[in-house]
């Protein structure tokens, strides 16, 4: 039986915490409470699975339908990235997701390139997410003015991140138990409205997954680009690799579980969702999946979902996402790689957490969602997470072939060059305007390191 984030066997954190220190020279500062169940736990409300809710209308327009099929391409898209994520998290159980990664497996510079392009992800994503769930809960209440939804969700997310991690940790259970609950009531609903009463295509369809001439590579990888959003957060998983128990075994494990799980709950809910409303023209690319809701459920589970959608992204996504935020930016500050490094690995004796890191995303967040546009923040979101993403499955046949080729080819070179095909693919599919953040950022970047070369902590072990 696993044990309770407050009763962590005192063994493992001291034999983990000793290989931390004689690996990197680190000190244990974090609370290794996190089991790989309380991972799971974290990823998939990271990921959120009824994250299709958001997207649902804009994909199915840009895919003709076939939302499932574009969530099947992401997911194997992603996959390929989560084995490289298994395989480096093993060999580098340290804070800090792909600034870790990458550099020990590639250097330092490529380290903190990719560290830099995933906090364009992680960085904007709270933010991101406090836009969208403000005009939604400005649809049911529009006499609270939007700015006031976001004060509240920010305080409310930074309070239980800055009351530590075991706290946080049972919170989870409590949020992804509302979200699947939710889910499951659509899942009997859509059901009942599509093979009972017969209504949407009244029977099973393959419709949803495959049309014959309506498959082409362009509209998959542009469709893709978007659905990518949905399954980002199964990496944040990596950046609590010193708030874990066992991080070589469950990080990894924890990853690919995520991954593999929400990818089969996306398709299950799109396809009963394309199968009740089979006409994707007439759907609002907004609101696309809560109008579905509405014909299946009614009024009453119309407005439920919005509730629910709200509590699950505005809280439990935006939670996750400022938890992995402060993280990485513990990592990179503690090596010196960012400006303030002091500051931003700072961390709280009593609580064992980043706090300063913690207040700053928040303070982010909360200005990004009142000054920056929703379309400008999502387009970057996904150029940062893609960027890291390609440089982490280069990382591990970098690192890993000179020590054992021949005998892991198909771990260390196959499957990683599948996951940077795929994702070059997904990234084909990214417009003009999003190339043009994405290259600003990246350059932002090279600058940044460049200059920092000379003051960054080189990585023990290279």
């Amino acid at each position: 039986m696993q044990e309770e984030p407050g009763h962590p066997d005192p063994s493992t954190a001291t034999a983990v915490a000793a290989d931390l220190h004689a690996a990197t020279g680190y000190r244990q500062e974090l609370d290794r409470a996190l089991s790989l169940r309380h991972l799971l736990v974290y990823g998939m409300v990271f990921i959120v699975p009824i994250a299709p809710v958001a997207v649902y209308g804009f994909i199915a327009h840009a895919s003709h339908g076939m939302v499932p099929l574009v969530y099947v391409v992401g997911m194997v898209a992603m996959l390929f990235t989560a084995l490289s994520y298994r395989e480096l998290s093993a060999e580098f159980p340290y804070s800090g997701s792909v600034y870790a990664y990458v550099g020990r497996g590639m250097g330092p510079f490529p380290g903190f390139i990719a560290g830099w392009m995933i906090l364009a992800d992680y960085l904007l994503v709270p933010g991101l997410i406090y836009a969208f769930v403000s005009s939604w809960l400005h649809g049911l209440l529009p006499d609270v003015p939007p700015w006031l939804w976001i004060v509240v969700l920010v305080a409310i997310n930074t309070g239980v991140n800055l009351l530590g991690i075991r706290l946080w940790a049972r919170t989870n259970f409590l949020l992804l138990g509302l979200e699947l609950v939710a889910l499951a009531v659509f899942v009997a609903l859509a059901i009942w409205f599509v093979f009972v009463e017969r209504h949407g295509t009244g029977t099973f369809s393959f419709a949803p997954l495959y049309q014959p001439g309506q498959v082409d590579p362009g509209f998959v990888a542009t469709a893709t680009s978007i659905a990518a959003l949905s399954f980002l957060g199964f990496d944040g998983i990596s950046t609590l690799a010193e708030e874990a128990r066992d991080p070589r075994r469950d990080v990894g494990n924890a990853t690919l579980l995520t991954l593999l799980l929400l990818g089969a709950l996306f398709v299950l809910q799109t396809w009963l969702a394309a199968l009740a409303h089979p006409d994707y023209s007439t759907l609002d690319p907004k609101l696309g999946f809560f109008q579905i809701a509405r014909e299946v459920g009614g009024v009453w589970f119309f407005a439920m979902l919005i509730v629910i959608k709200a509590i699950a992204t505005g809280v439990a996504n935006a939670q996750a996402a400022q938890a992995a935020n402060a993280r990485v930016l513990y990592a990179m500050g503690r090596d010196r790689a960012l400006p303030f490094g002091a500051f931003l690995s700072s961390v709280n004796p009593r609580r064992k957490l980043p706090a300063n890191a913690v207040v700053f995303v928040a303070v982010l967040s909360l200005l990004l969602a009142l000054l920056v546009p929703e379309d400008a923040l999502l387009k970057l979101v996904n150029f940062g997470a893609l960027s890291a993403f390609i440089l982490l499955n280069l990382a591990v046949p970098v690192y890993f072939l000179p020590r054992t080729l021949p005998r892991h080819w198909f771990r260390h070179l196959l499957l990683p060059a599948a996951g940077l095909v795929v994702t070059g693919f997904v990234f084909s599919g990214f417009d003009r305007r999003t190339l043009l953040f994405g290259s600003c950022w990246l350059l932002a970047g090279i600058a940044l390191g460049l200059a920092r070369r000379g003051r960054v902590v080189t990585f023990e072990g290279l």
